[in-house]
């Protein structure tokens, strides 16, 4: 089952024209990865200051459908899914409005484990296992 985040669109957010700079689209998203560790228990504190893994992103893309502006109420709904070991991706779709309108946005964010110090790829952990099997379809 998808998790779902939803956040108004501020000011900051947009651009000269009014509109969400494509950039802060992805800082949502990411914001909405957070929740959802958040959600399934982890730690944020330690999950992100981990000496030993990391969890880089090492591949994001974004399709824009439609535009949000400032006062928009967005619903973006993550869902993750392993795609090996030592990695997973994460889709997004980000709504405007109701859930049942049009997509604004798609967005897609992969990830791989690694040892912080080495470099090397690392399996995911048991925590991030167990945060993927609550979201993912």
């Amino acid at each position: 089952m998808p998790f779902t985040y939803t956040r108004t669109v501020r000011f900051q957010d947009t651009d000269a024209a009014g509109v969400v700079y494509f950039a802060n689209v992805l800082a949502m998203c990411h914001e909405a990865y957070e929740a959802s560790l958040a959600a399934s228990e982890i730690n944020l504190k330690a999950f992100f200051s981990n000496a030993d893994l990391a969890i880089p992103i090492i591949h994001a893309n974004v399709d824009f459908y439609r535009p949000m502006f400032a006062g928009d109420r967005l619903t973006i709904q993550l869902t993750p899914k392993q795609v090996a070991d030592d990695e997973f991706e994460i889709a997004y779709q980000v709504f405007s409005g109701e859930i049942a309108g049009k997509c604004a946005a798609k967005a897609l964010t992969k990830h791989v484990c690694i040892n912080a110090i080495s470099r090397t790829r690392n399996q995911l952990s048991e925590e991030l296992m167990q945060w993927l099997e609550q979201f993912q379809i």
